[in-house]
């Protein structure tokens, strides 16, 4: 083996060994602590999904319904848009693509 691809299995190594152990840290979160806006927002657009989705729709016209439904699409679009989230594998690949290119 030549040196590039022990130094490369080496800090791969080192990557995989400093990120496992954020995962398993013992301590417990502190209850109790008032919700951020996001949180209450969320649960609102929540509260209101399940009160639409209750609603007899029997009796709307078609522009109520149509209303409805935009109401709806939007509400999703807002509750799923919390960040940005990555696989381990995705970040695996990324360490790797700065190793080799750097």
């Amino acid at each position: 083996m030549n040196l590039k691809k022990i130094i490369s299995a080496l800090l791969i190594t080192m990557c995989i060994g400093m990120i496992s152990p954020a995962f398993a840290s013992g301590e417990n979160p502190v209850t109790g602590t008032p919700k951020s806006a996001t949180e209450l927002r969320g649960q609102e657009i929540t509260n209101r999904l399940i009160e639409i989705k209750n609603m007899d729709k029997s009796n709307l016209t078609t522009s109520e319904k149509k209303e409805l439904r935009k109401e709806v699409k939007k509400m999703k679009k807002d509750r799923n848009r919390n960040g940005i989230y990555l696989s381990v594998g995705a970040v695996i690949i990324i360490v790797l693509l700065l190793i080799i290119l750097l």
